[in-house]
């Protein structure tokens, strides 16, 4: 059995090869990664990471919308038994970079970029703009290339895989990771012919433990989109079966649905209340699925979806009742209660920063 995330991987690689494990959009098109040609990139990526002396207490630090590039490096990381931070780039990450100061970071664009004081060993993944800061020694994710084979993949369970931020830092080891995937996979009866999105920012735990690992564990497809502008689209050229959601990602889409309704007094208007109505009468409800329902799981990229998941506080009863109308109810899975701090990844005076804020 896997003991880390990175040997997860190999194990898919090695049952299932030549499987579709990754998609993610390009200008518009899909492009797909098997099980094996992933394990080689990872390989590859940790190869070139090691001969920038990269080592097992070393961390990577991410900013970056969910791109399958961040993931790749992630894993990449944990390869080498080192681990990985996650900070949202829509958010000011300034002050608590400061304390920081990673050695090893990934930055999405220039905005990331422009957060960071101190830097050694940078990565960017979008170089439009970077032109004038080019001569730093910033790298192009695409420009990481080893000579040398990578070790021997780590083994050690008990090491923290990620790291989050919000009040106070929370650490996931690859125990943990591994034994929850488990868990969802058993409980929602997860195969390997799911289609999942990957529409959220990575710099959540809940996109690690119910996401990430489980797809791992059961290998199933796991999609990028092209933008978290093309997200809702994207989704709807997928038809995805698991979709992982918050409760303001469910509310935005049930708005998105109640703008759109027609006018109140008109027939489309009272077909619509009709058909979401509930009703003892079977032809009924068979209408009502095919003229309203149906449509409208359809618009939201919806008609396949098998495994609804809701992470966090749970829907507003107003969003319950709208997604049960159409056949869609969020089983619920909590964000971990346990904070701890990862003494190797904060200075001195972030520890104080954070024992004064939590204290």
């Amino acid at each position: 059995m896997p003991q880390t995330l990175p040997q997860a991987l190999l194990l898919q690689a090695r049952t299932r090869g030549a499987a579709i494990a990754l998609r993610y959009k390009r200008l518009g098109i899909w492009h797909t990664r098997s099980w094996s040609e992933l394990a080689d990139e990872v390989a590859q990526l940790a190869a070139a990471l090691h001969q920038r002396n990269f080592g097992p207490d070393d961390n990577v630090l991410i900013i970056s919308q969910a791109r399958h590039e961040a993931l790749l490096l992630a894993l990449a990381a944990q390869w080498l038994g080192g681990s990985v931070t996650l900070l949202d780039p829509e958010r000011d990450n300034r002050a608590l970079l400061a304390e920081l100061r990673p050695r090893f970071v990934l930055a999405q664009d220039l905005d990331a970029l422009q957060q960071l004081d101190e830097r050694q060993v940078v990565l960017y993944l979008d170089g439009r703009g970077l032109n004038q800061h080019l001569d730093d020694g910033l790298i192009a994710y695409a420009d990481l290339i080893a000579t040398t084979p990578p070790p021997a993949c780590a083994t050690q369970w008990g090491r923290t895989a990620f790291v989050f931020y919000a009040d106070t830092p929370l650490r996931l080891n690859h125990d943990q990771l591994l034994a929850g995937a488990r868990a969802l996979v058993e409980r929602e009866h997860l195969s390997a012919d799911e289609e999942a999105l990957a529409a959220r920012v990575f710099a959540a735990s809940g996109q690690a433990r119910y996401l990430l690992a489980p797809w791992l564990h059961a290998g199933f497809r796991l999609n990028f989109p092209e933008a978290l502008a093309t997200r809702d689209t994207d989704r709807r050229e997928l038809g995805p079966t698991l979709v992982l959601g918050t409760r303001e990602s469910y509310g935005r889409l049930e708005l998105w649905v109640r703008e759109r309704l027609p006018m109140p007094g008109t027939f489309s208007h009272r077909l619509y209340h009709w058909a979401l109505q509930p009703s003892r009468w079977a032809v009924r409800r068979w209408l009502g699925h095919w003229l309203v329902r149906r449509p409208l799981r359809d618009v939201l990229g919806m008609s396949r979806l098998r495994v609804p998941l809701l992470v966090g506080p749970p829907l507003t009863p107003e969003s319950a009742a709208f997604f049960g109308a159409l056949g869609i109810r969020p089983r619920a899975w909590q964000e971990p209660q346990h904070h701890t701090t990862s003494d190797h990844l904060l200075s001195q005076s972030a520890r104080r920063a954070l024992h004064a804020r939590t204290h």
